[in-house]
């Protein structure tokens, strides 16, 4: 963790320091999300093709915003932020996006998987900002309002009326992929 020279009034360097080290990581989170949600974009196939295609691009839009807003917090704060896909991959807590090309439903289960892992994180940034800056903690908790309002736009492809989902928490990507697509096909 590096001390910024400065950060904003009324706030010390070493709160400055940890405050942009759970930016840094929501940075990279940020990052790939917005590349994770143009991957699917560009790789859904199948009966609902234009409708998850369509709704991909405004996510990805809004999730560039807020990795913008990420970065920018962090140099407010005296910090320099770092978006290199070297940093990101060498720095990050989990793995690459599992599913190409595939029908819509396996994508979506996946995605739901990749959402639940940013807002969980990111729900825990918004602890740990708590007691360190209320301006950064608002940036975040605006963040999550978007997050989980996008899953679940995911979430309504995958629910069946009676509001269960064909995934759970404990499924992997590909796994969720994959009962996601078999509980599309079993369904008239």
């Amino acid at each position: 963790m590096n001390t910024p020279e400065y950060t904003v009034p009324s706030m010390s360097a070493d709160q400055g320091a940890r405050t942009i080290e759970v930016l840094r990581m929501r940075l990279h989170a940020l990052n790939d999300l917005a590349l994770t949600l143009k991957h699917v974009h560009w790789n859904v196939v199948g009966p609902h093709f234009i409708a998850v295609h369509e709704m991909l691009d405004p996510q990805v839009d809004a999730v560039r915003e807020m990795a913008d807003q990420t970065a920018e917090r962090i140099a407010v704060l005296g910090g320099s932020p770092v978006g290199t896909p070297g940093a990101l991959v060498r720095e990050r807590s989990w793995n690459d996006y599992a599913v190409g090309r595939a029908e819509s439903m396996a994508h979506l289960g996946a995605l739901d998987m990749v959402y639940s892992g940013v807002i969980a994180d990111h729900r825990r940034a918004v602890q740990a900002t708590d007691a360190l800056d209320p301006v950064t903690q608002d940036m975040l908790i605006e963040h999550l309002r978007q997050l989980e309002l996008f899953q679940w736009f995911v979430r309504a492809h995958l629910e069946n009326p009676g509001g269960t989902l064909s995934v759970s928490a404990g499924d992997s990507e590909r796994q969720a992929a994959r009962k996601a697509a078999e509980r599309a096909i079993h369904q008239p």
